[in-house]
């Protein structure tokens, strides 16, 4: 086991708000348990219904050319469904864009926000919109960076106008007003969610996974550099394990702008209400 467990008298830092419904929207199948998987269980252990929705067929990712891609797409949808409900998620949308070519473009925005308005989410956990230059690379997939920005625009405006994809408003569909987004922090962090109780669910649910780690020797030790960001991340927030966002409130047309502040020593958020 890679996580050290809690004890039962250690207190979780509370969420800034709770959550009825969630959506998570990921690139790839594993992208959602690599990027909010202990999130995930936490908020679907407290009651927050969440449904993910996959935005490709994960057709590219084995490491055998000659594996017919239709068998790949099947066995990683299966994963993901295993892993989906490993966490308490219940419900996996495909999209079944072909993997490595997504673009934000209006198709991809119109299917994102079909799914928006028919489970309307308050949160949406996404892929950052933006490359890092800090983090790995792989955190920077033209996919993520992609499903990150139409993921956005879903948002904001498509599922809340009415004037968006009319189509949408034939099938029964109206229009939604999603309360906030979260996405990785990387280097723009300012929210830490406390997932002492589920970094180890986290670690099991990617592992459910099995296509991916096909080559590995040892899968468990290949997830220690999940462990030591979750780790780190739990050191910045003070508890022992969390996941970094930002935090993108989006119930608004007109919300405060960011605040300056003259002190260089200020830690992100940890999720706690602030006045």
């Amino acid at each position: 086991m890679l996580i050290e467990p809690l004890t039962n008298e250690e207190q979780i830092q509370p969420l800034p708000r709770t959550f009825s419904r969630a959506m998570v929207v990921a690139a790839h199948p594993d992208d959602a348990e690599y990027s909010f998987g202990a999130t995930v269980g936490r908020l679907t252990a407290t009651g927050t219904r969440i449904v993910y929705v996959v935005c490709t067929d994960g057709s590219q990712g084995g490491e055998d050319p000659a594996e017919p891609a239709a068998r790949l797409t099947a066995t990683r949808y299966a994963e993901q469904r295993a892993a989906a409900r490993h966490l308490g998620v219940e419900e996996v949308v495909f999209l079944g864009f072909r993997d490595g070519g997504l673009t934000a473009d209006t198709s991809l925005r119109k299917a994102l926000a079909r799914e928006i308005r028919r489970h309307r989410p308050e949160l949406v956990l996404a892929h950052q919109p933006l490359r890092s230059l800090v983090f790995p690379i792989g955190a920077s997939h033209p996919d993520h960076l992609a499903a990150g920005e139409a993921t956005l625009s879903a948002v904001y405006p498509d599922a809340r106008n009415p004037r968006a994809h009319p189509e949408l408003l034939a099938e029964g569909l109206q229009p939604h007003v999603v309360d906030e987004v979260w996405v990785p922090g990387h280097e723009h962090t300012d929210l830490f969610v406390d997932v002492g109780r589920h970094a180890q669910q986290k670690v099991e649910a990617i592992l459910c996974h099995r296509s991916q780690f096909a080559a590995s020797a040892d899968p468990t030790a290949d997830l220690r550099w999940v462990v030591d960001r979750m780790r780190n991340n739990g050191t910045a927030a003070d508890c022992a394990y969390a996941e970094a966002f930002k935090r993108i409130v989006t119930g608004a047309h007109a919300a405060p702008g960011p605040r300056t502040s003259q002190r260089t020593d200020v830690p992100a958020s940890t999720g706690r209400s602030r006045p």
